[in-house]
């Protein structure tokens, strides 16, 4: 039986390992920002609700609601609910941080709202990515185990799905942010210079979802080599 080495290889520490730091300094990154620009006040006492609200409205989707959820940058779009949850550290916080944020997050119902093409993707592929996600590394283990290659290449490809999903997800996220800008610097909600403070959260935000694409590259090419290798030595 071939030996693939998938608990421990030095593809592990060259690719892996590298991009599960990348992926916590990139954490630690959209904290930081958001702790420091959630110290400075808006100008007009602008908080995040009142920044998703006017968003929403102004896009005619008085229909979708603003709900509290519980922790701290916990905030997303639910669109089959139609409901934009904001954190306590969003929802009634009048700060540069959190009013970025929420005018991201409604930025989201605007785009399934318009039906944004690659949000369309993202939602059509999500059972898929779901599917992968929760299969692959069982049929990959399962497959080096039984020392059947079938399923190893199974899982990879499960495995693949993940990092598609976070590919098209780039699109969506950066568009959201730009849309969130735009409309902060138009309506005169924010200042140039709050302006600037909400850009960089969520640019530090968005970076989160460019080391976490970085993460799935990595361990997929990881298993392809160790694959490859394994081959090699029967």
């Amino acid at each position: 039986m071939p030996y693939y080495g998938i608990g421990f290889d030095i593809y592990y520490i060259i690719l892996v390992l590298p991009a599960i730091v990348i992926s916590l300094l990139a954490s630690a990154k959209v904290k930081s920002t958001f702790g420091r620009y959630s110290k400075y006040r808006t100008l007009r006492g602008i908080t995040g609700y009142m920044a998703a609200r006017k968003i929403l409205d102004d896009n005619g989707l008085a229909n979708v609601q603003i709900m509290r959820v519980p922790g701290e940058l916990t905030d997303y779009y639910d669109p089959k609910s139609r409901i934009v949850y904001l954190s306590d550290s969003v929802y009634d916080s009048d700060s540069v941080g959190a009013v970025g944020v929420a005018a991201h997050e409604a930025g989201h119902a605007v785009q399934y709202a318009q039906e944004y093409f690659p949000i369309k993707i993202r939602s059509a592929i999500i059972g898929v990515t779901n599917i992968g996600s929760a299969l692959s590394m069982p049929m990959i283990i399962l497959g080096i185990i039984l020392s059947i290659e079938p399923l190893i290449l199974i899982g990879v490809i499960l495995f693949s799905t993940v990092a598609v999903f976070q590919l098209v997800t780039l699109p969506v996220e950066f568009n959201a942010s730009r849309r969130a800008i735009a409309v902060l610097e138009g309506s005169g909600m924010l200042e140039s210079n709050e302006l600037s403070g909400a850009r960089k959260v969520l640019s530090a935000a968005a970076m989160t979802y460019v080391a976490a694409l970085i993460l799935s590259v990595a361990q997929i090419l990881r298993f392809v080599l160790v694959f490859l290798g394994g081959r090699r030595r029967k």
